[in-house]
């Protein structure tokens, strides 16, 4: 009984439920990112440089003698630039959000300082001892 508990505890906690929303979000920003890239980015740019569409891009590879009646094998090069590209997005929109949650960090400890009320000064080495030259006077 106590290990269920122990992996209750695990899975309620904070950062685990976090972690899950992040990786479902980042799930989807996925899907997102490769249908600009595949529907929006690629294809222009195919355009552009006369009318190659990057997901047909690939190398076929000789015959092997040894299964002759097997489909040739292809090297997908094409596919393999537009998941590139994928990752190079969502790497850059990971190093803006995390840059963006610095900042935020960072002016909020500033005005953490700047609300803090400042210690009061303590007297002086000379004000403490005239206080106490002045206490001994008084005895």
């Amino acid at each position: 009984m106590g290990f269920i508990k122990e992996f209750k505890d695990f899975a309620m906690r904070g950062n685990v439920m976090d972690m899950a929303v992040g990786v479902i979000i980042g799930g989807a920003f996925g899907k997102i990112v490769s249908s600009l890239v595949n529907d929006l980015i690629m294809p222009p740019i195919g355009w552009l440089i006369g009318g190659i569409n990057f997901s047909e891009l690939s190398v076929k590879l000789p015959v092997n003698p040894l299964t002759p009646e097997q489909d040739p094998v292809t090297i997908n090069y094409g596919a393999f630039l537009q998941t590139t590209l994928d990752f190079l997005i969502v790497a850059f929109c990971i190093f803006l959000l995390i840059k963006g949650i610095n900042k935020l960090s960072d002016l909020k400890k500033k005005e953490e300082e700047e609300a803090a009320p400042a210690a009061p000064a303590g007297p002086t080495q000379e004000e403490l001892l005239t206080e106490i030259r002045d206490l001994l006077k008084n005895k």
